[in-house]
C-alpha cells in the first residue's frame, strides 16, 4: 500500500478546478506581485481567526522575524522560548542578535510550561514566544498574564496551530501578535512558503505592514529597515480556495485522530502515549504525535516502514543541544523534558485526505508491531 505521509496530491484533485480557475485569473491579471488575491486573503484570515488585522507574508519564518522587529526585538535583549520545537523560532531572535532564553516543556502538552517561565525572566527580557505544537494551542491565558505583570510582549507561534482553539479563541489571535505558516503540509499549507502576521493593533499593523515591503510607508518612502517578505499573489489565491475548505478539513482531521486515538487506546500508557487534549482546547493536529515508552523507536520505525507505512519524528534533537546554539551554553540535562520528549516521539501519517483503509492498515501494523 502506497500510504504518503501527508497526501496533498489528494487535496488537489479535490479542489482542483477551483485552485486552477484562481491561479489562471492571477495569469489572466499578471499582478504577480500584490495583486488582489492578497488582500482578499488579508481579509479572509481576519475574518477566520477574528483577529482585526491580518498581513500575508513570505513564510512563517518571515512572519516570526517580522514580529520581533515590530516589537523592537534587538541586539542584546532576551527572548524566552521553548526547545522543543522547529530551528525558526530560536532562529529568528538569534537573527536579530537578541539572546533566546530556553524554558523546558510540559509533559503532556509539549508546549513551553508556563509554571517554568517566571524564572527565566530577566532586566533583560523583552518578549515571550510560546509555541502551539502539533496543532494544540499553548497555555495562552497563563503566559499572557505572566507577561503583563512583568511588561512583557508576547508572540505566539502559531505555525502549526492555525484553525485550532483555546477557551473558544482561535489560535493566532491568542496575543499581542501571532505568527502562522502555510508551508504546504501545514493544516492550511500553500504550494510553496508562506505565512501570516496577525493583530489587533492598529499602528502595529501599519509597521508590520511596512516592514514586509522594504519598510515603505509610501512608494519609495521608507521609515523602517526592512524585508521584503511579501507573499504573491498565486499563493495567496490558492490559499483563498483552500481557506474555504478549511473548516470541513479541520473536521475530517478530529475525525482521523479520534480513530487514532480509539484504536491505539489499549496501548496507551503501555507502549505509547497518545496526544491529550486538555479541556477547553482543540487541535487541528498539524502531526499526530505519539512517544514510544517500549523498545527501540529506530527497530519501531523500520518495522513501519516495512509495512509501507511512513513515519518521522518532530524533533529528533532539542534546540539547546544543536550545534547552531552552543554559543549559548547549554548543556545536555538543562531541560530534560524536552530531552526524553525528543528520544520517544515519533509522528504517523496524517492529513484530511487519509483514507479508512490506509487508516486501518497503519493501525493494524502499529498495533502488530507493539502489541
Amino acid at each position: 500500500m502506497d500510504i504518503q505521509f501527508i497526501n496533498l496530491k489528494a487535496q488537489y484533485k479535490a479542489y482542483k478546478d477551483e485552485i486552477d480557475a484562481a491561479i489562471a485569473e492571477v495569469l489572466d491579471s499578471s499582478a504577480y506581485v500584490m495583486g488582489a488575491s492578497v488582500g482578499e486573503l488579508e481579509s479572509n484570515l481576519s475574518a477566520f481567526c477574528g483577529a482585526r488585522y491580518a498581513r500575508a507574508v513570505s513564510s512563517g519564518t518571515d512572519a516570526l522575524l517580522i514580529a520581533l522587529l515590530a516589537l523592537g526585538v534587538g541586539r542584546d535583549d532576551e527572548v524566552i522560548t521553548t526547545p522543543f520545537t522547529f530551528i525558526a523560532t530560536a532562529e529568528m531572535i538569534a537573527l536579530l542578535g537578541a539572546k533566546p532564553v530556553f524554558v523546558d516543556i510540559d509533559e503532556t502538552t509539549y508546549n513551553i510550561d508556563p509554571d517554568k517561565i517566571e524564572s527565566a525572566i530577566t532586566p533583560r527580557t523583552k518578549a515571550i514566544i510560546p509555541v502551539s505544537l502539533y496543532g494544540l494551542p499553548a497555555d495562552m491565558d497563563r503566559i499572557n498574564a505572566l507577561a503583563k505583570a512583568h511588561n512583557l510582549a508576547v508572540i505566539e507561534d502559531a505555525c502549526q496551530s492555525f484553525g485550532a482553539t483555546y477557551k473558544g479563541r482561535y489560535s493566532g489571535n491568542l496575543s499581542t501578535i501571532g505568527v502562522t505558516s502555510f508551508f504546504p503540509s501545514k493544516p492550511l499549507g500553500c504550494y510553496g512558503d508562506g505565512g501570516a502576521v496577525f493583530c489587533d493593533d492598529k499602528e502595529l499593523d501599519s509597521k508590520i505592514g511596512s516592514l514586509l515591503n522594504h519598510g515603505q510607508t509610501a512608494r519609495y518612502i521608507h521609515k523602517y529597515i526592512g524585508l521584503n517578505a511579501r507573499l504573491d499573489s498565486l499563493q495567496c489565491a490558492v490559499l483563498n480556495v483552500k481557506l474555504k475548505h478549511f473548516r470541513e478539513e479541520i473536521t475530517k482531521r478530529e475525525q482521523i485522530a479520534r480513530i487514532y486515538t480509539e484504536n491505539l487506546a489499549h496501548l496507551n500508557s503501555k507502549a505509547l502515549i497518545l496526544p491529550i487534549i486538555p479541556q477547553g482546547y482543540t487541535s487541528v493536529y498539524a502531526q499526530y504525535s505519539v512517544r514510544l515508552l517500549r523498545g527501540e523507536r529506530e527497530a519501531v520505525l523500520e518495522a513501519l516502514q516495512h509495512r509501507g507505512v511512513p513515519t518521522a519524528v518532530h524533533y529528533p534533537l532539542p534546540l539547546h543541544l544543536q550545534e547552531s546554539f552552543a554559543y549559548l551554553g547549554y548543556t545536555r540535562g538543562d531541560f530534560p523534558v524536552s530531552e526524553q520528549i525528543a528520544r520517544e516521539i515519533f509522528s504517523l501519517p496524517f492529513s484530511a485526505f487519509l483514507d479508512k483503509q490506509e487508516q486501518s492498515h497503519i493501525i493494524e501494523s502499529l498495533n502488530a508491531i507493539l502489541s
